[in-house]
């Protein structure tokens, strides 16, 4: 199924990772104009090339909530409206058992994979309730469905993320907005291969699959979907 999105402003964040590459591509072929966050532009355009009318760069520090609200003004004054928000900005970490876990990884954790999040959704989400509608989709994570070994922190974030978009659909499905999330297991990167070189990525999620996934969720095909917290776990 093709999802238009002629018209529309979608924000992604964490923009230049494997995922915020993949789904910039997929909003970008289907017509939408694309408002690419990440902490540095420069490195932005030498993923995506100059900027245009169709793509805007934007700077931000995401753990700052000022940061933050400025980077959306910094959209709507060039768009005018945020139709999509993407939230892909996150972290992972692990090895340490939760009694030994240090102060700064899980804080680490929490402001890259929660409060980025929060930061975006306190920003943008007023916007979209002045206009009536729009989707949020945020990334979880399928393991933090269930706590595991030396992934306390990681898993707690990403289960926050879980609990936030539960809580944000409850509260604005009546405004015409959509918030759900995925779940993927190991997303098929080259980092990822050169951290685990004996496993299969055959096994992973591909980030254009993905993406396909991000896509569906911010479409009006999905318009009835809310609160979903959706596995994506790769083709086999």
């Amino acid at each position: 199924m093709t999802h238009s999105f002629d018209g529309q402003t979608v924000l992604i964040t964490g923009a230049a990772g494997n995922l915020g590459r993949a789904a910039a591509q997929a909003f970008a072929a289907r017509g939408a104009r694309l408002a690419l966050v990440h902490r540095d532009t420069a490195r932005l355009a030498s993923i995506f090339g100059a900027e245009s009318e169709r793509q805007q760069f934007v700077a931000a520090d995401l753990l700052d909530a000022a940061a933050t609200q400025a980077a959306v003004d910094a959209v709507l004054a060039r768009q005018g409206r945020i139709d999509v928000l993407c939230n892909l900005a996150g972290g992972f970490g692990m090895g340490t058992p939760v009694h030994a876990t240090e102060a700064r990884t899980w804080e680490q954790m929490f402001g890259l994979n929660m409060r980025t999040v929060l930061h975006m959704a306190q920003a943008v989400v007023p916007g979209m309730l002045a206009r009536g509608r729009g989707k949020v989709v945020n990334v979880g994570a399928f393991s933090a469905q269930r706590g595991l070994a030396q992934m306390g922190a990681y898993i707690a974030a990403k289960s926050a993320v879980i609990r936030l978009t539960e809580s944000m659909a409850a509260e604005l499905r009546g405004g015409g907005i959509n918030v759900n999330c995925v779940l993927p297991t190991i997303i098929d990167t080259p980092e990822n291969r050169a951290a685990m070189p004996d496993a299969d990525p055959g096994q992973w999620v591909a980030p254009a699959d993905l993406a396909e996934v991000l896509v569906f969720l911010a479409s009006d095909a999905a318009r009835a979907v809310h609160g979903a917290a959706l596995p994506v776990t790769g083709l086999s």
